[in-house]
C-alpha cells in the first residue's frame, strides 16, 4: 500500500473513532481478557487459551498474506470459537460466575505462606510415602509443575499447610474424611486434600491396578504433573509421569525422582519454590 493510501486510511479510521464510547469499550474488552486469564492461568485450560490465541494470529496472519484456503480453514474455527470456548472452558466460566456472584471479579487473593528447603521437602514426602508403603496405606499425591491444577484443586478441601510427614500420613489415615482423594503439591505446600481426579480410559491398564492408578494416568495425560500412588493392597510405590506408570519403586528411585522435582542442581534447571509468589506479583 503506498505511503499517501496507508495515511488516508489512518486518518479516515480516526475520524470514525468515538474517543468517549470506543475507549469505554476498548477498556472494558481488555479487562474481561485480562481477567479471564488470570482466572485460567492456572488452570489446564490457559494451555487451550494459548492455543486459540496462536489460531488467531494466524487467522490474520493468513488473510494478510492472502493465502485463501488456510484463511477459510482458520477462519472457520475462529467463527465457531465461541462455542468451543465455552465447552472447554465451563469450569473457569463457573468460577467467574461465582466471582461476580460474590463481587469479587477485581480482588485478588494474597496469601501468607510458609515453605521449607527443597531438601527437606523431599525429605519429609520420602519418609511419609515410606511409612505408608510399610503400613499399606493406600496414598495418592500429586505434584503439580508447570500445568495448573486449580480446576482439580477446587474439587477438595483447602489445606495451605506446609509439607511434614505427619500431614500426609494423618490426610491419608484410613477411615477419615479426605483417605479416598488426592493431595495435591504446589510450590512447595499443600494446598489441598481430597480432590477428585480424571480416570485415565486407557484399555492397556493392567486390571489389577485400582482406582488410584487410574487415576494417576489420567491426570498425568492432560497435565505434565507427577502423581506418587502407594497401593492400599500390596504397599508397592508407584509414579505416573506423561501418561506412562512406573511401579515398584525403591527407597533411592524415589528420593532421586523427589529430588528431581524440587531440587536445582544446575543453573537454569526447574525449581518449584521459585515460582511460588507468581500468583501475589
Amino acid at each position: 500500500m503506498p505511503y499517501d493510501e496507508l495515511v488516508k486510511a489512518i486518518t479516515s479510521g480516526l475520524s470514525q473513532f468515538r474517543w468517549i464510547a470506543d475507549s469505554v469499550d476498548i477498556i472494558i474488552i481488555a479487562v474481561l481478557l485480562y481477567r479471564l486469564i488470570v482466572l485460567t492461568k492456572e488452570t489446564r485450560a490457559y494451555q487451550v487459551l494459548k492455543g486459540i490465541g496462536v489460531l488467531f494470529l494466524a487467522a490474520i496472519l493468513s488473510d494478510a498474506l492472502q493465502l485463501q484456503t488456510v484463511s477459510w480453514m482458520l477462519n472457520s474455527i475462529v467463527a465457531s470459537g465461541i462455542i468451543v470456548m465455552v465447552v472447554l472452558f465451563q469450569p473457569e466460566l463457573r468460577r467467574a460466575f461465582e466471582h461476580i456472584g460474590r463481587g469479587e471479579l477485581f480482588t485478588k487473593n494474597l496469601f501468607n505462606e510458609v515453605h521449607l528447603e527443597e531438601a527437606q521437602i523431599v525429605a519429609e514426602l520420602q519418609q511419609a510415602i515410606l511409612n505408608l508403603s510399610k503400613r499399606r496405606v493406600g496414598a495418592l499425591i500429586v505434584i503439580e509443575l508447570k500445568t495448573g491444577l486449580a480446576d482439580i484443586v477446587s474439587t477438595g478441601t483447602r489445606i495451605e499447610g506446609v509439607i511434614s510427614a505427619p500431614l500426609i500420613e494423618n490426610i491419608f489415615e484410613p477411615n477419615t474424611p479426605l483417605h479416598d482423594g488426592a493431595v495435591i503439591i504446589c510450590d512447595g505446600r499443600i494446598v489441598a486434600a481430597g480432590c477428585f481426579l480424571p480416570l485415565s480410559e486407557e484399555f492397556s491398564v493392567a486390571r489389577e491396578l485400582g482406582t488410584r492408578h487410574r487415576a494417576a494416568l489420567g491426570v498425568s495425560g492432560v497435565s505434565d504433573s507427577v502423581t506418587l500412588i502407594v497401593s492400599e493392597e500390596t504397599g508397592v510405590i508407584s509414579f505416573a509421569r506423561d501418561g506412562k506408570l512406573v511401579r515398584y519403586i525403591d527407597q533411592k528411585a524415589l528420593k532421586n525422582l523427589l529430588e528431581s522435582i524440587f531440587v536445582t542442581r544446575a543453573e537454569g534447571s526447574f525449581s518449584l519454590l521459585k515460582r511460588r509468589n507468581r500468583n501475589d506479583k
